[in-house]
C-alpha cells in the first residue's frame, strides 16, 4: 500500500439536494462518512484535491485519512457519483475503517512478460476475461494490484485465479471454483470466454460478500444529490 493521504474537510450541518448544489457551486464536493457502528457524518471536501486523487488511479483501494475539526479518521472510498453529462465529481461515500475492519474491494490485474509470451509470439490473442478480482481482506492490507506472468503461456492456455499468488488474509469472494482471468486465444476466434464466465457467475449464484461495517446496517447518504 502507498502512504496514507490526508484530506482536510469541513463538517456540514445540513444535507439534501439544495445544500449539495450550494456546496458544488462553491467548488467543493459533498461527502459522507459512515460505518463502524457510528452515525453517518456529512462533510465538505475540496473538489480539486479529490478529483486529482480519483483520476490518478487506485482511488477505491487506498485508505485515506480525513481530518475534520482537528480529528482524523481512516476511511476507504466506497462509492462516488459523476455528472453523467459533464463527468464532474458530485459526491463521495467513505467507509470508516479500523484495524479489525474487513472490506470487499476490486483489485486490478496486471500481466507481466507479454513481449516474451510464446502464445502471443505465435499470433495468439490476449483475451482478458477479468481486469479485476473482487476480494475480502483487512482494510490495512489491501493489495495495490495482482500480477499474472505470461512468460510460459501458449496458444490455447487458460490462466485462472490460482495463477495469482494471493497475500495472506486476502481471499477472492468467489470461492467455489478456479475462475478464469485470461486466455491466450488462437487467431480468428473461439468461444467468447467473457460470455462463458458471465453465464457461470449467474448459474453459480455468486453473491459478493459485504464488509463488517456494511453489515452493521449503516445507511449511506445516497440519493441526496
Amino acid at each position: 500500500m502507498s502512504d496514507t493521504v490526508v484530506l482536510k474537510a469541513e463538517a456540514r450541518d445540513r444535507v439534501g439536494k439544495g445544500s449539495s448544489r450550494a456546496i458544488r457551486r462553491q467548488g467543493n464536493i459533498p461527502a459522507v462518512i459512515y460505518g463502524d457502528s457510528k452515525d453517518p457524518v456529512g462533510i465538505v471536501l475540496p473538489h480539486k484535491d479529490v478529483s486529482l486523487m480519483l483520476h490518478r488511479g487506485g482511488f477505491m483501494t487506498n485508505i485515506l485519512e480525513i481530518e475534520v475539526d482537528g480529528a482524523k479518521q481512516k476511511v476507504l472510498p466506497k462509492d462516488y457519483q459523476l455528472d453523467p453529462v459533464k463527468d464532474f465529481l458530485m459526491h463521495v461515500d467513505f467507509l470508516r475503517v479500523s484495524s479489525k475492519t474487513v472490506v470487499t474491494v476490486n483489485i486490478p490485474v496486471h500481466f507481466d512478460n507479454e513481449e516474451d509470451c510464446p502464445g502471443l509470439k505465435q499470433g495468439g490473442v490476449l483475451n482478458i476475461v477479468r481486469h479485476e478480482v473482487e476480494v475480502n481482506c483487512p482494510a490495512a492490507e489491501i493489495p495495490e494490484s495482482f500480477t499474472i506472468d505470461l512468460a510460459e503461456a501458449e496458444v490455447g492456455d487458460t490462466l485462472n485465479v490460482s495463477a495469482i499468488t494471493m497475500p495472506e488474509n486476502v481471499v477472492p469472494t468467489i470461492t467455489d471454483r478456479d475462475f478464469t482471468i485470461v486466455t491466450i486465444q488462437a487467431p480468428g476466434g473461439g468461444v467468447e470466454e467473457e460470455e462463458l464466465e458471465a453465464a457461470e457467475d449467474v448459474d453459480a449464484g455468486d453473491v459478493p460478500a459485504t464488509s463488517q461495517s456494511d453489515e452493521d446496517g449503516e445507511s449511506k447518504e445516497g440519493g441526496e444529490e
